[in-house]
């Protein structure tokens, strides 16, 4: 299932909402980064509706008169597909496709269809089918036109076999098959961690696109791939990296985001235990985006869930390169000015860099040598620092 679905020209349009809860402000923010999402999933976005909404209409998710207009632009300006940001039940999703005429997919199948599109390894392309095999199987009606066009790619004997309950039971199949392989793949994962004991190790951790990949080429001298999109990386790479005398491991992890879908959770387990199971976490913050505190918030919430909230924490705020040049002449006054202004955790210190540009990096550098050296003292006093 892990095939791009979507036709070559995709034209869309992005349907948010704001309430008593979400501000129309915070709503156009969201939107925003869900224009993000639909241009790396290579989809072109026409037109972005946005509705206030004072309750959800069970049916189509949003009021049938706004649905009215939206159909209207749809005929007109050749429209082939539908996204909104909030979560569609199975149900609404059908509804507002029959009622539309045209595809209709949420934040959610989005995000499963850019990991998709990004899943290199045999590893990541099985965790992402599992995840879209969990989200497909209670729409598995509504998606049917969907499964016609894959001629068999996930699995099914051709367009010709439609009865439900067959259709069900091979996506069922697929889910127990794709459980076990990962199962085996989660344990190999676990015996190459536990091999990996005998040294401190460090994870890269943030929202996505933060810049996590460009540090860990600075880092460790190598050519970790990185790109200006969002979920560049999926697999966990691990590389040694030595400050001075002192090596420990370092592991760039796949990014966060707001509302990632709770089926990529479950897959990625494997890549989410190495952050558990490290010993020290590089937050990456991405100063420039002017929802980083909110983006700061969300990594951390998403470490409670996974279990990895009591590690320490070196906050990195990167990208100050696109805050402030670095050549002015009061650079350092307007560097004292933006440090009054970030976020504080208790416990957690923090540093201003910007890889890009290499700045802070030696400050980062040897922050690294006396956190790590202090856990290495700590968990191996016998053993000598050459």
């Amino acid at each position: 299932m892990t095939e791009n679905i979507k036709p070559k020209q995709t034209r869309a349009i992005l349907i948010g909402t704001y309430s008593e809860n979400i501000s129309k402000e915070k709503a156009k923010e969201y939107l925003n980064e869900l224009n993000f999402l639909a241009i790396t999933a290579k989809i072109e976005v026409v037109k972005v509706f946005l509705q206030q909404l004072r309750s959800i209409n069970p049916k189509y998710f949003i009021g049938s008169g706004k649905l009215e207009t939206i159909k209207e632009f749809i005929n007109n300006n050749d429209i082939n597909i539908v996204v909104f940001d909030d979560e569609l039940t199975p149900t609404q999703q059908k509804n507002i496709k029959n009622f539309l005429k045209k595809e209709v997919i949420d934040r959610t199948y989005l995000i499963l269809d850019i990991f998709a599109q990004q899943a290199k390894t045999a590893t990541a392309k099985t965790q992402v089918e599992l995840a879209q095999y969990q989200y497909l199987f209670p729409r598995l009606t509504g998606f049917w036109s969907h499964l016609e066009r894959q001629k068999g790619g996930i699995g099914f004997r051709g367009p010709g076999e439609k009865e439900l309950e067959t259709d069900r039971r091979i996506i069922r199949e697929k889910i127990i098959r794709l459980k076990k392989e990962l199962a085996k793949i989660d344990k190999i994962k676990a015996i190459q961690r536990k091999n990996r004991k005998q040294i401190i190790r460090v994870a890269l951790i943030g929202y996505t696109n933060v810049g996590k990949s460009t540090l860990m080429n600075i880092l460790t001298n190598e050519n970790v791939f990185a790109e200006n999109k969002l979920f560049a990386t999926l697999d966990t790479t691990v590389r040694k990296v030595v400050i001075h005398n002192l090596p420990f491991l370092l592991s760039d992890t796949v990014g966060f985001i707001r509302k990632l879908p709770t089926t990529l959770v479950e897959s990625f387990k494997s890549t989410l235990d190495e952050v558990r199971e490290v010993d020290y976490l590089l937050h990456i913050v991405d100063i420039s985006h002017p929802q980083y505190a909110e983006q700061i918030s969300i990594v951390n919430q998403t470490l409670v869930e996974i279990g990895a909230s009591n590690k320490p924490t070196l906050l990195l705020f990167n990208k100050i390169d696109n805050v402030v040049n670095l050549a002015e002449t009061n650079f350092q006054e307007k560097l004292q000015l933006i440090k009054k202004t970030l976020p504080y955790r208790k416990n957690n210190r923090t540093i201003i860099i910007s890889a890009k540009k290499n700045y802070g990096i030696d400050n980062l550098k040897k922050t690294l040598y006396d956190e790590i050296k202090t856990l290495h003292l700590k968990r191996f006093p016998h053993r000598l620092l050459y």
